[in-house]
Protein backbone atom coordinates (compact mmCIF):
# COMPACT_ATOMS: atom_id res chain seq x y z
CA UNK A 1 0.00 0.00 0.00
CA UNK A 2 1.36 3.43 -0.95
CA UNK A 3 2.31 5.97 1.67
CA UNK A 4 -0.10 8.85 2.27
CA UNK A 5 0.64 12.52 2.94
CA UNK A 6 -2.00 15.07 3.94
CA UNK A 7 -1.17 18.29 2.09
CA UNK A 8 -2.58 21.51 3.56
CA UNK A 9 -2.19 24.28 0.98
CA UNK A 10 -4.09 26.43 -1.52
CA UNK A 11 -5.10 25.44 -5.05
CA UNK A 12 -4.17 27.93 -7.77
CA UNK A 13 -5.42 27.50 -11.33
CA UNK A 14 -2.33 29.16 -12.84
CA UNK A 15 1.21 29.41 -11.53
CA UNK A 16 2.29 25.76 -11.12
CA UNK A 17 2.51 26.08 -7.35
CA UNK A 18 0.99 24.95 -4.03
CA UNK A 19 -1.36 21.96 -4.42
CA UNK A 20 -0.87 21.71 -8.19
CA UNK A 21 2.84 21.17 -7.60
CA UNK A 22 2.47 18.97 -4.51
CA UNK A 23 -0.12 16.58 -5.94
CA UNK A 24 1.77 15.89 -9.18
CA UNK A 25 5.18 15.59 -7.51
CA UNK A 26 4.02 13.29 -4.71
CA UNK A 27 2.08 11.09 -7.13
CA UNK A 28 5.14 10.75 -9.38
CA UNK A 29 7.16 9.71 -6.33
CA UNK A 30 4.75 6.89 -5.58
CA UNK A 31 3.16 8.66 -2.60
CA UNK A 32 -0.58 9.33 -2.32
CA UNK A 33 -1.32 13.05 -1.83
CA UNK A 34 -4.46 13.79 0.23
CA UNK A 35 -5.14 17.48 -0.38
CA UNK A 36 -6.86 19.72 2.15
CA UNK A 37 -7.35 23.06 0.32
CA UNK A 38 -7.05 26.25 2.34
CA UNK A 39 -8.25 28.39 -0.58
CA UNK A 40 -9.03 28.19 -4.27
CA UNK A 41 -7.53 30.86 -6.53
CA UNK A 42 -7.92 31.53 -10.23
CA UNK A 43 -4.16 32.16 -10.32
CA UNK A 44 -1.35 32.52 -7.79
CA UNK A 45 -1.02 35.89 -6.10
CA UNK A 46 1.88 37.10 -8.24
CA UNK A 47 -0.54 37.75 -11.10
CA UNK A 48 -1.92 41.31 -11.34
CA UNK A 49 -5.49 40.08 -10.86
CA UNK A 50 -6.96 36.91 -9.36
CA UNK A 51 -10.09 35.51 -7.71
CA UNK A 52 -9.63 34.17 -4.18
CA UNK A 53 -12.11 31.87 -2.42
CA UNK A 54 -11.14 31.35 1.21
CA UNK A 55 -11.62 27.83 2.62
CA UNK A 56 -10.62 28.52 6.23
CA UNK A 57 -14.06 27.72 7.64
CA UNK A 58 -14.25 24.53 5.54
CA UNK A 59 -10.99 23.09 6.86
CA UNK A 60 -12.69 21.71 9.99
CA UNK A 61 -15.34 19.90 7.93
CA UNK A 62 -12.68 18.00 5.99
CA UNK A 63 -10.72 17.20 9.16
CA UNK A 64 -13.87 15.93 10.87
CA UNK A 65 -14.84 13.73 7.91
CA UNK A 66 -11.35 12.24 7.80
CA UNK A 67 -11.61 11.52 11.53
CA UNK A 68 -14.92 9.70 10.93
CA UNK A 69 -13.19 7.59 8.28
CA UNK A 70 -10.47 6.63 10.74
CA UNK A 71 -7.90 8.09 8.35
CA UNK A 72 -4.21 8.11 9.18
CA UNK A 73 -1.21 9.54 7.36
CA UNK A 74 2.47 8.78 7.00
CA UNK A 75 3.14 12.50 6.76
CA UNK A 76 1.57 15.94 6.98
CA UNK A 77 2.92 18.74 4.82
CA UNK A 78 1.84 22.38 5.08
CA UNK A 79 2.54 25.36 2.84
CA UNK A 80 1.01 28.80 2.35
CA UNK A 81 -1.25 30.07 5.15
CA UNK A 82 -3.36 33.17 4.50
CA UNK A 83 -3.56 34.21 8.15
CA UNK A 84 -3.65 33.26 11.81
CA UNK A 85 -7.02 31.50 11.52
CA UNK A 86 -5.57 28.99 9.08
CA UNK A 87 -2.61 28.38 11.37
CA UNK A 88 -5.04 27.61 14.22
CA UNK A 89 -7.05 25.24 12.00
CA UNK A 90 -3.82 23.50 11.05
CA UNK A 91 -2.95 23.12 14.74
CA UNK A 92 -6.31 21.39 15.22
CA UNK A 93 -5.47 19.09 12.31
CA UNK A 94 -2.15 18.21 13.92
CA UNK A 95 -3.92 17.44 17.19
CA UNK A 96 -6.02 14.90 15.28
CA UNK A 97 -3.48 13.32 12.94
CA UNK A 98 0.12 14.09 14.00
CA UNK A 99 0.60 10.93 16.00
CA UNK A 100 2.80 7.85 16.14
CA UNK A 101 5.11 7.61 13.14
CA UNK A 102 3.46 10.46 11.21
CA UNK A 103 6.01 13.14 10.31
CA UNK A 104 5.18 16.82 9.92
CA UNK A 105 6.96 18.99 7.34
CA UNK A 106 6.25 22.73 7.54
CA UNK A 107 7.12 25.08 4.69
CA UNK A 108 6.76 28.45 6.49
CA UNK A 109 5.79 30.85 3.68
CA UNK A 110 6.55 34.33 5.06
CA UNK A 111 8.90 36.18 2.68
CA UNK A 112 11.73 35.94 0.16
CA UNK A 113 14.81 37.81 -1.07
CA UNK A 114 15.06 39.87 2.12
CA UNK A 115 11.44 41.04 1.98
CA UNK A 116 8.66 39.94 4.33
CA UNK A 117 5.29 39.36 2.65
CA UNK A 118 2.53 41.83 3.49
CA UNK A 119 0.29 39.28 5.22
CA UNK A 120 3.08 38.31 7.65
CA UNK A 121 2.14 40.44 10.66
CA UNK A 122 3.65 40.17 14.14
CA UNK A 123 0.73 37.93 15.18
CA UNK A 124 1.20 35.77 12.08
CA UNK A 125 4.93 35.36 12.77
CA UNK A 126 4.16 34.27 16.34
CA UNK A 127 1.65 31.71 15.04
CA UNK A 128 4.08 30.39 12.45
CA UNK A 129 6.82 30.02 15.06
CA UNK A 130 4.42 27.96 17.16
CA UNK A 131 3.50 25.83 14.15
CA UNK A 132 7.08 25.04 13.10
CA UNK A 133 7.96 24.01 16.65
CA UNK A 134 5.70 21.01 16.08
CA UNK A 135 7.48 19.97 12.87
CA UNK A 136 10.14 17.29 12.45
CA UNK A 137 11.35 19.07 9.32
CA UNK A 138 11.08 22.67 8.07
CA UNK A 139 11.99 24.09 4.64
CA UNK A 140 12.37 27.88 5.01
CA UNK A 141 14.29 30.08 2.64
CA UNK A 142 16.91 32.33 4.24
CA UNK A 143 14.49 35.23 4.71
CA UNK A 144 11.94 32.99 6.40
CA UNK A 145 14.62 31.46 8.61
CA UNK A 146 15.58 34.96 9.76
CA UNK A 147 11.94 35.79 10.53
CA UNK A 148 11.52 32.58 12.53
CA UNK A 149 14.67 33.46 14.49
CA UNK A 150 13.35 36.96 15.24
CA UNK A 151 16.00 38.86 13.28
CA UNK A 152 15.37 42.53 12.40
CA UNK A 153 14.88 43.92 8.91
CA UNK A 154 18.45 45.20 8.55
CA UNK A 155 19.91 41.77 9.29
CA UNK A 156 17.48 40.09 6.91
CA UNK A 157 18.36 42.45 4.06
CA UNK A 158 22.08 42.11 4.78
CA UNK A 159 21.94 38.31 4.63
CA UNK A 160 19.83 38.42 1.46
CA UNK A 161 22.62 40.35 -0.24
CA UNK A 162 25.53 38.35 1.22
CA UNK A 163 27.46 36.25 -1.30
CA UNK A 164 30.43 35.03 0.76
CA UNK A 165 29.92 31.29 1.04
CA UNK A 166 31.50 30.76 4.44
CA UNK A 167 29.75 33.71 6.05
CA UNK A 168 26.33 32.85 4.73
CA UNK A 169 26.61 29.16 5.61
CA UNK A 170 27.76 29.94 9.14
CA UNK A 171 24.92 32.42 9.59
CA UNK A 172 22.33 29.99 8.21
CA UNK A 173 23.51 27.18 10.48
CA UNK A 174 23.47 29.44 13.55
CA UNK A 175 19.95 30.68 12.80
CA UNK A 176 18.66 27.19 12.03
CA UNK A 177 19.99 25.80 15.29
CA UNK A 178 18.45 28.73 17.14
CA UNK A 179 15.05 28.01 15.59
CA UNK A 180 15.40 24.27 16.24
CA UNK A 181 16.58 24.67 19.85
CA UNK A 182 13.12 24.48 21.43
CA UNK A 183 12.22 21.25 19.61
CA UNK A 184 15.02 19.21 18.01
CA UNK A 185 14.36 18.55 14.34
CA UNK A 186 15.82 19.16 10.91
CA UNK A 187 15.91 22.29 8.77
CA UNK A 188 16.51 22.53 5.05
CA UNK A 189 17.31 26.15 4.19
CA UNK A 190 16.46 26.67 0.53
CA UNK A 191 17.65 28.92 -2.28
CA UNK A 192 20.88 30.21 -0.70
CA UNK A 193 22.92 32.16 -3.27
CA UNK A 194 26.69 32.59 -2.97
CA UNK A 195 29.88 32.89 -5.01
CA UNK A 196 32.07 29.83 -5.44
CA UNK A 197 35.33 30.60 -3.59
CA UNK A 198 37.44 29.08 -6.37
CA UNK A 199 35.80 30.11 -9.64
CA UNK A 200 33.76 33.11 -8.51
CA UNK A 201 30.73 31.58 -10.25
CA UNK A 202 27.38 32.37 -8.65
CA UNK A 203 25.84 29.27 -7.10
CA UNK A 204 22.56 28.38 -5.44
CA UNK A 205 22.28 25.76 -2.74
CA UNK A 206 20.02 24.09 -0.21
CA UNK A 207 21.58 23.57 3.20
CA UNK A 208 20.44 20.90 5.65
CA UNK A 209 21.00 21.42 9.35
CA UNK A 210 20.47 18.30 11.44
CA UNK A 211 21.47 16.90 14.79
CA UNK A 212 24.35 15.10 13.05
CA UNK A 213 25.78 18.13 11.26
CA UNK A 214 25.19 20.02 8.03
CA UNK A 215 25.46 19.40 4.31
CA UNK A 216 24.98 21.54 1.22
CA UNK A 217 23.60 20.57 -2.18
CA UNK A 218 24.65 23.23 -4.68
CA UNK A 219 24.23 24.02 -8.38
CA UNK A 220 25.21 26.91 -10.66
CA UNK A 221 22.69 29.75 -10.38
CA UNK A 222 20.76 29.92 -13.62
CA UNK A 223 19.81 33.57 -13.21
CA UNK A 224 16.03 33.46 -12.97
CA UNK A 225 13.44 32.74 -10.30
CA UNK A 226 9.97 31.35 -10.86
CA UNK A 227 6.69 30.87 -9.06
CA UNK A 228 6.30 27.56 -7.28
CA UNK A 229 9.89 26.33 -7.11
CA UNK A 230 9.76 26.39 -3.30
CA UNK A 231 6.61 24.26 -3.40
CA UNK A 232 8.26 21.81 -5.80
CA UNK A 233 11.30 21.55 -3.52
CA UNK A 234 9.30 20.97 -0.33
CA UNK A 235 7.11 18.43 -2.12
CA UNK A 236 10.12 16.36 -3.21
CA UNK A 237 11.49 16.47 0.34
CA UNK A 238 8.13 15.36 1.77
CA UNK A 239 7.80 12.56 -0.78
CA UNK A 240 11.34 11.39 -0.12
CA UNK A 241 10.77 11.30 3.62
CA UNK A 242 7.58 9.29 3.15
CA UNK A 243 9.28 6.66 1.02
CA UNK A 244 12.33 6.40 3.28
CA UNK A 245 14.94 8.25 1.24
CA UNK A 246 17.76 10.00 3.10
CA UNK A 247 17.45 13.77 3.49
CA UNK A 248 20.67 14.26 1.53
CA UNK A 249 19.42 12.14 -1.38
CA UNK A 250 16.07 13.96 -1.38
CA UNK A 251 17.73 17.39 -1.34
CA UNK A 252 20.03 16.41 -4.22
CA UNK A 253 17.09 15.03 -6.22
CA UNK A 254 14.99 18.15 -5.59
CA UNK A 255 17.86 20.40 -6.66
CA UNK A 256 18.49 18.48 -9.89
CA UNK A 257 14.78 18.26 -10.73
CA UNK A 258 14.17 21.98 -10.24
CA UNK A 259 17.40 23.00 -12.01
CA UNK A 260 16.34 21.02 -15.10
CA UNK A 261 12.91 22.67 -15.08
CA UNK A 262 14.34 26.17 -14.56
CA UNK A 263 16.85 25.74 -17.40
CA UNK A 264 13.99 24.70 -19.65
CA UNK A 265 11.85 27.67 -18.57
CA UNK A 266 14.70 30.11 -19.24
CA UNK A 267 15.33 28.56 -22.65
CA UNK A 268 11.68 28.93 -23.65
CA UNK A 269 11.26 32.37 -22.04
CA UNK A 270 8.44 31.24 -19.75
CA UNK A 271 7.00 34.21 -17.79
CA UNK A 272 7.96 34.12 -14.10
CA UNK A 273 4.36 33.97 -12.84
CA UNK A 274 3.59 30.92 -14.99
CA UNK A 275 6.11 28.79 -13.08
CA UNK A 276 8.59 26.29 -14.47
CA UNK A 277 7.54 23.61 -16.95
CA UNK A 278 8.41 20.81 -14.56
CA UNK A 279 5.89 18.29 -15.89
CA UNK A 280 8.28 16.84 -18.47
CA UNK A 281 10.82 16.12 -15.70
CA UNK A 282 8.53 14.23 -13.33
CA UNK A 283 10.12 11.00 -14.55
CA UNK A 284 13.21 11.94 -12.54
CA UNK A 285 11.15 11.38 -9.37
CA UNK A 286 9.72 7.94 -10.13
CA UNK A 287 11.00 5.46 -7.52
CA UNK A 288 13.41 2.78 -8.65
CA UNK A 289 12.63 -0.85 -7.99
CA UNK A 290 14.03 -1.96 -4.63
Amino acid sequence: MSKKIAVINDLSGFGRCSLTAAVSVLAAMGVQPCPLPTAVLSAQTGFPSYYYDDYTEKMDYIREEWEKMGASFDGIYTGFMSGCSQIRKTMDFLDSFHKGDTFFLADPVMGDNGVEFGFSTEEFRAGMKELVRRAELITPNLTELCLLAGEDGDTIRELAGERDKERIMNAAEKLARQVMAAEPGEALVTGIRFLDPGSGEEMIGNMAVTGNGTFLCEQPYIGESYSGTGDLFASVIAGGKARGDSLEDSAALAGSFIAAAVRDAVKHKVPRNEGVEYEKYLGMLIPRER
